[in-house]
C-alpha cells in the first residue's frame, strides 16, 4: 500500500484552518464562531499527526493532539453554555449584541 505524501495532509490542514479563520472573522453568529474555532483546532490536529508520521518513534504529535481534543471538548461545553445563557437573556446569538450586557 502506498502512502500519501506529507504535503497532501498539510494542504488539507491549511484549508481547514483557513476556512475556520475566515468563518470566525466574517460571521457574527456565536455558534458559527464556535464551529470555526473547532475547524481551526482540527486543522492544527491534522498538522501535528501528519508531522508525527515522519518520526513514528516519537509520539509527541499524538500526545499534543489528545490535549487539543480535550481542550476543544471543554471549550465547546463552556462555549455552548455561554451561548445558551446569552440566548436566554437576549433572544439572539449574534456577537454584535454581546456589548449590550452592561447593566
Amino acid at each position: 500500500m502506498t502512502q500519501l505524501p506529507l504535503h497532501y495532509f498539510l494542504a488539507l490542514a491549511a484549508l481547514l484552518f483557513a476556512t475556520g479563520a475566515v468563518g470566525f472573522l466574517i460571521r457574527r453568529n456565536l455558534l458559527v464562531m464556535l464551529m470555526s474555532i473547532e475547524l481551526m483546532l482540527n486543522g492544527v490536529n491534522l498538522t501535528l499527526v501528519a508531522f508525527n508520521r515522519i518520526r513514528p518513534a516519537n509520539h509527541a504529535g499524538h500526545i499534543f493532539t489528545f490535549f487539543i481534543i480535550a481542550i476543544a471538548a471543554a471549550e465547546a461545553a463552556v462555549g455552548l453554555a455561554l451561548v445558551l445563557a446569552f440566548f436566554r437573556l437576549r433572544g439572539s446569538v449574534r456577537a454584535d449584541e454581546a456589548t449590550l450586557l452592561k447593566h
